[in-house]
């Protein structure tokens, strides 16, 4: 019989096939190598002229877009540090919704750096800490370099100013348009206190063909349907709401009638239709001339309504139904009945139009104020729609963060040369190691106006010159203008960045970093293999759930 050799080193106390890396070279390296590659992959995406990415997800669905977030979203990249990242992009996501981009290329940047001083020597500890250092010195300087605080934030033209470089890295060309359909529903939505507001009040119905410029936005909700009966409007009309299908109902004990002639089954039926009839009467009479439900309209109460001229709009999605509540003022019934008039909701005009070659119904309140509004995207292809709802929705965020914190700073890559002038000069006086950590912090600050500058075809090195050239003379916000291909003042170009975005951005890229660096080891226990089978598609957004 032979003899079982006994394993050495990991190998004795993990199962066959797990993996072990450990030290400098295999761990660090490794896992800074990961994160500046997919870092490689992004960084043509960044800045207005970022070259759009055509992702394919596991279930086979088209994705053109240059936004970050959804590249990384849909790619299901399996590398624990390369995760770590994602992450952190996954946090700016939530709690800003944009500049998540800027998060992957600095941290990679930061990473790339330390691995230079690793090779020259210094311990990845020592690195991390002083990258830590630079970072509060940043969030130290930041405030200084706040040129304006958004004060107004009902001025439709104040804030489209804020909201165009948001959308200009997304839909270069389009941003005017966009800014100014956005600022407009942000605008009607935001209630007096303004710290209150709620980006779910700002709905998007996606209408193929036209162009992006013949997108719209309306005091209201739109929903892609038709209306069930022969009415297709009404005017200044009362709208009554319903939880449960427009149909006779079933009884919840069951029962058993016995008819022994025909004179009785026609008693039967007229009763039933009598019923049905005062019903609709009795929901006329209290001036309703819309009724909304959740399900299915019956024939029989299809054919009153339409005698008693009340539209009939049926919704599949109990969100849809309670957005509709909100926008109208009205409170959904559970089941048919006339409901008293302070539960009715209102609305100027309802009416099926035709948008495209799609039927839809329109909940327009005319009102210059109003809980819901809806913006109408044109564009002549699904993905190019999808690509306008993410410059949209960045473009709420971004509204949304400015209720919050209202401090703007200089755009167009002023701010991080700016900052890594100061850092720079702060790290010269550090005592001890950390100074060269700290000044290679300020040097993948400029990774970020390098990339713009890369992405807008102008030459990086003589770009970055001027730059440098321009702030040590005193010129704290000038940033490239990718139109001229030269030199320009953002602020008066109005080019603004959300203060709370980048304050943000810089720390979950420092920590980030931070984290990759202090691993040393690389633990990785062996797949599992088998098991049930993975699970289909989840619904693309909360409203699926529910579709008919």
């Amino acid at each position: 019989m032979a003899m079982a050799i006994p394993k050495s080193g990991y190998n004795r106390f993990m199962k066959e096939g797990a993996q072990h890396f450990k030290g400098t070279d295999e761990a660090v390296q490794r896992n800074i190598d990961a994160c500046v590659e997919l870092a490689s992959q992004i960084r043509s995406a960044y800045g207005p002229n970022g070259m759009n990415k055509m992702v394919i997800n596991h279930i086979e669905k088209l994705f053109v877009t240059n936004d970050a977030a959804t590249i990384l979203k849909e790619l299901e990249i399996q590398h624990p540090a390369a995760r770590i990242i994602i992450m952190a992009t996954e946090m700016q996501e939530k709690q800003v919704g944009d500049n998540t981009n800027t998060v992957v290329i600095l941290a990679a940047s930061l990473l790339e750096h330390a691995s230079q001083l690793i090779n020259m020597g210094m311990t990845p500890q020592e690195v991390a800490a002083g990258y830590e250092q630079a970072a509060e010195k940043a969030l130290e300087i930041l405030p200084s370099l706040v040129v304006k605080t958004a004060s107004d934030l009902k001025n439709i033209d104040e804030v489209r100013h804020y909201l165009r470089s948001a959308i200009t890295s997304k839909q270069y060309d389009n941003e005017d348009v966009i800014a100014e359909l956005v600022a407009k529903a942000c605008v009607t939505t935001v209630p007096s206190n303004s710290y209150n507001f709620n980006v779910d009040n700002i709905r998007i119905c996606k209408i193929i063909g036209s162009g992006v410029s013949k997108s719209t936005v309306m005091n209201g909700m739109v929903f892609k349907r038709g209306a069930e009966g022969e009415i297709k409007s009404a005017q200044d009309a009362r709208i009554a709401v319903f939880t449960c299908p427009f149909d006779l109902t079933q009884t919840e004990t069951k029962g058993t009638i016995l008819i022994e002639n025909a004179d009785e089954l026609v008693n039967f039926s007229k009763g039933e239709e009598s019923e049905v009839e005062e019903q609709v009467k009795a929901i006329a009479e209290t001036g309703v001339k819309v009724v909304v439900a959740a399900g299915k309209f019956g024939d029989l109460y299809l054919h009153f309504l339409n005698k008693y001229k009340i539209m009939a709009v049926r919704l599949t999605s109990k969100f849809d139904l309670r957005r509709l509540c909100r926008t109208i003022g009205a409170q959904a019934q559970a089941r048919i009945c006339a409901p008293a008039v302070n539960l009715l909701g209102h609305c100027d005009i309802v009416k099926v139009t035709e948008i495209g070659d799609e039927n839809v119904v329109v909940f327009d309140k005319k009102s210059e104020k109003g809980n819901v509004a809806t913006i109408i995207i044109r564009g002549s292809s699904q993905s190019r729609i999808d690509d306008v709802e993410r410059a949209v929705d960045d473009a709420v965020n971004t509204y949304k963060a400015l209720t919050k914190d209202g401090q703007l700073l200089a755009g167009a890559g002023a701010v991080e040369i700016e900052l890594s002038k100061q850092i720079e000069s702060f790290g010269e006086k550090a005592p001890g190691l950390e100074q060269y950590a700290i000044k290679k912090f300020a040097h993948a600050l400029e990774t970020l106006p390098k990339a713009i500058a890369e992405n807008a075809g102008m030459n990086t090195t003589e770009t970055l010159t001027k730059l440098h050239a321009e702030h040590c003379a005193g010129n704290a916000n000038h940033g490239i203008d990718i139109w001229q291909q030269e030199l320009m003042d953002a602020v008066q170009n109005n080019i603004f960045d959300l203060y709370a975005g980048k304050r943000l951005a810089i720390k979950l890229a420092t920590d980030a970093a931070a984290t990759i660096l202090k691993v040393d080891q690389i633990i990785m226990a062996k797949q599992a293999t088998g098991g049930p089978k993975p699970r289909g598609p989840k619904p693309q957004d909360e409203d699926d759930e529910g579709m008919a």
